[in-house]
């Protein structure tokens, strides 16, 4: 706000400047004098490093929790800055629990719950109802779960949360508008050839988790297998009011919301149990692995096994994570990668926290003729982090940006109750929001170097999988004699 406001005061002086220059015969000396007080002005101002001011105090928002009559939660919040109402529905139901020969069953089921229509009303019928109030509901479907997401006038709030009801609660799974979804989803899959990127991280998916159902990806015979009593069965199992959880945030009181909710869901009372959370995936042996496919990149991705997202290692995992390759152009794999040798035109690492466990990633698209050198160099990133460990500069900057990351993950009320939610979703500890920027602030060097011995060093349990032409793969094979030469499964 400082700068912004300078920026003008400045421009303002400026323009005064111009104009008299124009209207003045001595305008060499008198501009020389105004921009000696000018260069003056900036000179006094204090640098940005050096500025001072209160600590920030941050307090996440609370959210009022209800147990409603048939085992649903509730979590909500009141927020009158606009009329609008925001109600997230949360399933413990993903492409995670997709049967093994009916993969895309949970997308599918997903989809055909938007636009397939209800008891009494077409899909066409339902989508004109919610057109008629303005109101925005989605359905998108997660590895392990699923979020229903409708947005409304807060005047309007009755009417959409009675159509989200019924779509919730009475689907009636139109047979057209299911074999559009099919057809839809038939051609996505055609097309993952031509998408590269989208292609390997895919496929990287498949071998991570062999032997596991995450590994069970959509393909074209599994897809076009599935049929509408696939998905009105699927649906029975997951949908019921305890595998759900929901979030009302906006223009509306918890008590208003409370009334509402149980006014359109008190009839709902399936009594079922909700389906036990997937084991974590077991570690497998490091293996190389290499799709040919003539293009002219090469995409590196490599994984393994990290901390769960309610384990303490997660803390300084995050850390490690941030130094060594998600923190941007600091981090160590983009600037020795890209900054430094100009190997990649997209390079770092990511680390999904998952609630059983967690997954390690490091990436690299770069062309042909580098692949051998970008392997080894990310590979020696990781290996070299021991004998080069966190600068004390470097490790301020990680905390202090994931720190401030976390804070504007809570910039709308709906964010803020949704993460609410997502805490008992996930089983974590009830203070976990609360303590989490602490417990970042407290990692020390000896705690980043324990989890980088026990999940990074030596490469110990990482799958790697490269795409590229046959050139990166001479140049692959001629260093590494162990080399699995697979094809895409579509």
């Amino acid at each position: 706000m400082f700068l912004c406001a300078f920026k003008k005061a400045v421009i303002r002086k400026w323009t005064v400047i111009i104009f008299l220059l124009i209207c003045t015969s001595d305008y060499p000396a008198f501009a020389a004098s105004h921009m000696d007080q000018v260069a003056s002005g900036i000179d006094s101002l204090p640098l940005p490093r050096e500025l001072r001011y209160p600590p920030l105090n941050f307090r996440i928002p609370d959210a009022n929790r209800t147990l409603l009559e048939n085992g649903t939660i509730l979590y909500s919040t009141e927020n009158r800055e606009l009329p609008l109402v925001d109600v997230t529905l949360v399933v413990r139901m993903g492409s995670d629990n997709d049967p093994q020969n009916k993969a895309g069953l949970a997308e599918l089921t997903g989809r055909a719950l938007r636009i397939g229509g209800v008891a009494g009303m077409s899909g066409a019928a339902v989508d004109e109802a919610l057109e008629k109030i303005a109101a925005d509901l989605s359905v998108t479907v997660n590895q392990d779960y699923t979020v229903i997401h409708l947005s409304v006038l807060g005047k309007d709030l009755e009417s959409g949360l009675a159509l989200l009801a019924k779509i919730i609660m009475k689907p009636a799974f139109e047979e057209a508008r299911i074999r559009l979804e099919k057809d839809l989803k038939v051609e996505d899959l055609r097309r993952i050839a031509d998408d590269p990127q989208r292609l390997c991280f895919r496929e990287f998916r498949r071998l991570f988790y062999s032997d596991n159902p995450r590994g069970n990806l959509p393909t074209l015979s599994s897809v076009l297998s599935i049929q509408r009593n696939d998905i009105i069965e699927f649906y029975r199992k997951f949908f019921f009011p305890k595998n759900i959880m929901i979030a009302v945030t906006g223009d509306i009181s918890s008590l208003e919301a409370t009334s509402v909710t149980r006014r359109h869901l008190s009839s709902w009372s399936v009594n079922q149990t909700p389906q036990v959370v997937l084991p974590a995936p077991k570690v497998h042996k490091s293996g190389l692995f290499f799709i040919k496919k003539d293009i002219s990149q090469a995409i590196i991705v490599s994984g393994r096994l990290a901390p769960a997202k309610a384990q303490v290692d997660a803390y300084p995992f995050a850390v490690l994570d941030f130094i060594v390759g998600s923190g941007g152009f600091r981090s160590r794999i983009f600037h020795e990668v890209r900054s430094k040798r100009g190997l990649a035109y997209s390079t770092g690492s990511f680390y999904n926290q998952k609630q059983t466990y967690g997954l390690f990633v490091t990436y690299a698209f770069t062309k042909p003729e580098s692949t051998l050198e970008v392997t080894n160099l990310i590979q020696s990133i990781l290996d070299n982090y021991s004998k080069n460990p966190a600068e004390v500069d470097e490790l301020r900057f990680a905390k202090d940006s994931i720190s401030s990351s976390f804070i504007f993950s809570f910039t709308t009320a709906d964010q803020a109750t949704s993460q609410r939610l997502m805490v008992e979703f996930d089983g974590l500890p009830d203070d976990y929001l609360e303590a989490y920027r602490d417990r970042i602030e407290k990692v020390t060097k000896e705690d980043i170097r324990r989890v980088y011995s026990h999940y990074l060093s030596k490469g110990e349990g990482a799958l790697t999988l490269i795409l590229g032409p046959e050139s990166a793969y001479q140049d692959i094979r001629k260093y590494f004699s162990d080399v699995h030469v697979i094809e895409p499964i579509y």
